[in-house]
């Protein structure tokens, strides 16, 4: 499809793709990783626990949200592929989570677990968005062109995500600048603007991205549900015969449990080791624009040296920051990791995204994605889980940070593993096995 346009109309429909980043990632950055946390934290201590409860108590609310979205995640890819409709799901959970972060306008004191409810079904809304999200990269791309516009998405996602927190932080050190009455009002604007940000630059996607064709057999009366369990079963089947792409799933499910716990605690983290709410969100604003050139830097290397190779460099560094979250005392410290965290998070995610596409048959695009989605959300329950307890545990959370060493070295290893080019080849067989059975 993407071989055969314009170059204009090409541009419009990536452009448009990468836009959806700019839309959600407003969820991480503020939600997510900067500004909800130490809320969350705030609303637990006041409701009597004490400081390491309250961590641990964020870590298990983020561990079940990823569950429940794992649950989920590859019933939907399959009906998704059988049915059509991938735009029309995105809708759904987008829907879902931004009905779910526009909530949070009215959470108040001893409220942390309608707190926690509205996290969950946020984070559902977003993890589910997703999976039909980047299951329309591999229609979209030219061949080619799959890791530079992952990392395209990622970067825009990051500009998009850091303007947005730069004026939340605004509003919330300086209320008065916009006839706000007090801090507390106007952290909760901040979420509710994430919402409305979500909403509004999701347009460009649902208007300019083409819905990929269905693939499915001629027969015209299929239960729906039963089709999309029938083919969760078949693709179980047949993912193990995809040798490579197994391999990578179990090694991403590893790695990145080990990014997902640092971004989802970081905050957290600092706020229960004394560092400020302005000094951690300023840091994670230094994250979000250091990502964006670092983004296409990671493009550019992957042209060079492969998207593989890039994603192992990015895994070093990852296993250099949570040896040096264990020192971590002042602010200045935060700063610091803040800013060499921003060097690969977006460039290690968006390449391991391009990388499993590229080793997906297009026909299956959507339940390949959603096991994908959930390979990494059952893999991201244990970091959070393992750094509430450690913390539990311990008293206090250094030991937690230092663990997550052993999800870089281990899933870095397996990664090393991965024939790429074998498993390219592999799902080029697919779909030409696909197209030849007349589905």
């Amino acid at each position: 499809m993407a071989t055969e346009m314009p170059d204009k109309a090409y541009r419009k429909i990536i452009n448009s793709w990468a836009m959806y980043d700019w839309a959600n990632s407003a969820f991480v950055t503020t939600i997510m990783a900067a500004m909800f946390p130490p809320f969350y934290r705030s609303l637990v201590i006041s409701a009597g626990f004490g400081e390491p409860n309250a961590t641990a108590f964020w870590a298990y609310t983020t561990s079940l949200a990823l569950f429940l979205i794992a649950i989920l995640a590859p019933v939907l890819g399959a009906i998704s592929d059988y049915t059509g409709g991938k735009k029309r799901y995105i809708g759904f959970f987008a829907g879902l989570g931004i009905l779910a972060t526009a909530l949070f306008l009215f959470l108040g004191d001893d409220t942390f677990v309608l707190a926690s409810i509205l996290f969950m079904l946020g984070n559902v809304g977003f993890a589910g968005a997703n999976i039909f999200y980047e299951s329309l990269l591999p229609h979209i791309a030219k061949k080619g062109d799959i890791d530079q516009i992952s990392t395209r998405g990622y970067a825009v996602g990051y500009l998009g995500g850091g303007i947005l927190l730069v004026i939340n932080v605004l509003w919330f050190m300086n209320p008065n600048w916009f006839f706000m009455p007090g801090s507390g009002f106007a952290l909760r604007a901040s979420f509710f603007s994430v919402a409305v940000w979500w909403a509004v630059f999701s347009i460009p996607l649902f208007r300019n991205v083409p819905e990929p064709p269905v693939v499915r057999s001629s027969q015209e009366h299929v239960n729906v549900v039963g089709a999309g369990f029938g083919r969760v079963i078949h693709t179980f089947r047949r993912i193990t015969q995809y040798r490579q792409l197994l391999l990578f799933l179990i090694a991403f499910w590893i790695y990145n449990d080990g990014i997902g716990t640092i971004i989802k605690m970081a905050t957290a983290y600092g706020d229960e080791i004394g560092i400020g709410l302005t000094d951690m969100v300023i840091a994670l604003i230094i994250t979000q624009f250091v990502g964006i050139p670092f983004s296409f830097g990671f493009g550019w290397l992957a042209r060079r040296v492969g998207a593989k190779r890039s994603i192992l460099m990015g895994l070093g560094v990852y296993t250099i920051i949570s040896i040096a979250g264990f020192f971590m005392q002042t602010a200045t410290h935060f700063y610091i990791l803040a800013f060499v965290v921003g060097t690969v998070q977006g460039g290690t995610q968006a390449l391991s995204r391009s990388l499993y596409g590229a080793m997906v048959p297009k026909s299956q695009s959507a339940a390949f994605f959603g096991f994908f989605s959930t390979s990494s959300k059952f893999a991201g329950i244990v970091g959070p889980l393992l750094f509430g307890v450690v913390s539990q545990v311990a008293g206090g959370s250094r030991l937690s940070i230092v663990s997550l060493v052993i999800f870089f070295i281990v899933g870095g290893f397996l990664l090393t593993r991965v024939d790429e080019q074998e498993g390219m080849r592999a799902a080029r067989e697919e779909d030409a096995a696909f197209a030849l059975s007349g589905a």
